[in-house]
């Protein structure tokens, strides 16, 4: 034991499961209430303290009473990696050599804490990589390589070998964070939108090891003497930003505002997740320009078209459009179309995603188009991997996913807790890549996840006419919406 650092070694995966049965017997912990009421998030987000940037100010600042067209609010909630293997480690200390097998995703940044927590030199430490669960961003690899780290020390000359339950992957490994996105708009006589403001508020999108004075494992901030785990951060935006990705909307406005807030309190650590912010922003983003579309009475994708400056922003939204077998086929009832597009980073990959849903006790999603442009293709087959399996990460994001919690402690502990997509509400989904030979490469796989969104949520309106602006789109959020539109 040390600090709040209990462990139990044991022979068998037996042994040390009725010891740690035993242990959560003889052990009460004391945990404080601080975390926010979850079913009051949004409030949380935007009164929490948090330090300001401004990714762009151009033109004209949008003032609340310019006479503003529209203002809506979209809330992301906390979202967990979920990997379906769990976080494994192994470790071993012989007095003077610490040797470490991990499925980290960063070997040498883990190598960089562990000198930090345990004082040892870098020389000390011996890296091993090795095939494990894997994730899209910052899971609990690192942390139960610390974990396995602390109980090898224990026991000098014995390996000693740390899974993760799945009640430990859900609610202690690193969550995406939670994201409030606040647009206002002003639109013109003649339906060309002139102001634009978007304000959002999250946590950073990044505490990976190895990039902070102090150690960001679990770990060792549970131990005596060990220092809370530093504040997650944002990459530059010159590098592609965190919570600020794809804030900057790719469309011609003349007066556009973005304000970033960056939460300077953590009550739940947040890290890399697929696509940082630029799931919640275009989410957030084109699901504005459908509502903006819809009130001054003129057809999503028109609507779109009319904003874009880009010829390849212009291409990849046609391409779709025009490819798709069905999505100028006469609505049948209860079913919805919609439309959304972005450019990764505003600096990758064009995608556009066109979503056909049937809206009944659940939304139900029957075929998904997306048309892709990456640059010159290398490998077409991994470019249409890469863009269907984002596609369906999103669509289980989407739908599905979101972390509960108390006032003490995450409350997700297991899949009937945290569902996800399952093989049986797959869709049809079709992948049209635009190959530019003459181009760079710009990568595929996180292109999609936004537009996804976006494109069921405009969808869910289509077929039901009532708007859901929280995620993900569940039963109980459709019900809460329809239940306000009446």
């Amino acid at each position: 034991m040390d600090g709040r650092f209990i462990g139990i070694v044991a022979e068998s995966n037996l042994a040390a499961d009725s010891a740690l049965g035993e242990l959560r017997e003889a052990v009460q912990w004391t945990v404080p209430a601080v975390l926010p009421d979850r079913h009051q998030l949004a409030d949380f987000l935007r009164t929490a303290a948090n330090e300001v940037t401004y990714p762009i100010q151009q033109g004209e600042l949008l003032q609340a009473g310019d006479g503003v067209s529209l203002a809506c609010d979209y809330l992301k909630p906390y979202l967990a990696h979920a990997s379906i293997g769990l976080s494994c480690a192994l470790a071993q200390w012989d007095g003077a050599t610490l040797q470490v097998w991990t499925h980290s995703q960063g070997i040498q940044n883990l190598r960089d804490d562990l000198t930090k927590a345990l004082g040892l030199p870098k020389s000390s430490i011996v890296m091993r990589h090795v095939e494990g669960s894997g994730c899209y961003g910052h899971n609990g690899a690192d942390d139960v390589a610390f974990d396995a780290v602390m109980l090898a020390m224990a026991l000098p000359g014995d390996p000693v070998r740390v899974v993760w339950s799945r009640a430990d992957e859900l609610s202690h490994a690193p969550l995406g964070s939670a994201h409030l996105v606040s647009l206002r708009a002003r639109l013109n006589d003649e339906g060309h939108i002139t102001h634009w403001h978007h304000e959002l508020w999250a946590n950073g999108y990044s505490s990976r090891p190895g990039r902070a004075a102090l150690p960001t494992l679990l770990g060792a901030s549970q131990r005596a003497n060990g220092q809370p785990i530093p504040l997650a951060i944002n990459p530059p935006l010159a590098a592609g930003g965190g919570s600020d990705r794809n804030a900057v909307p790719a469309y011609n406005i003349e007066h556009t505002h973005v304000v970033n807030h960056r939460l300077t309190v953590m009550p739940l650590r947040t890290s890399a997740m697929r696509a940082l912010g630029a799931y919640a922003n275009v989410f957030a983003i084109e699901s504005f320009m459908d509502e903006l579309a819809h009130a001054s009475g003129q057809d999503p994708v028109e609507f779109r078209r009319r904003h874009m400056t880009d010829a390849r922003s212009l291409a990849v939204l046609n391409a779709v459009v025009e490819r798709s077998t069905w999505w100028h086929l006469p609505r049948e009832e209860g079913v919805g179309h919609g439309v959304a597009w972005a450019r990764y980073k505003n600096t990758s990959a064009w995608c556009a995603v066109l979503a056909r849903v049937q809206a009944g006790e659940t939304l139900r999603v029957l075929q998904l188009d997306v048309a892709v442009d990456v640059g010159r293709v290398v490998d077409l087959d991994g470019v249409i991997n890469q863009t269907e399996g984002g596609a369906l990460q999103g669509m289980s994001w989407t739908l599905k996913e979101a972390v509960h919690f108390d006032r003490q402690q995450v409350t997700t502990q297991s899949w009937v807790d945290y569902p996800t997509l399952r093989f049986s509400e797959v869709p049809v989904v079709t992948v049209h890549v635009l190959d530019q030979p003459d181009q760079p490469s710009l990568g595929a796989g996180e292109s999609v996840q936004g537009p996804v969104a976006a494109a069921l949520g405009n969808a869910l309106f289509d077929a039901l006419g009532v708007r859901v602006r929280q995620l993900p789109l569940s039963q109980d959020h459709i019900l809460q919406a329809v239940n306000e539109s009446a």
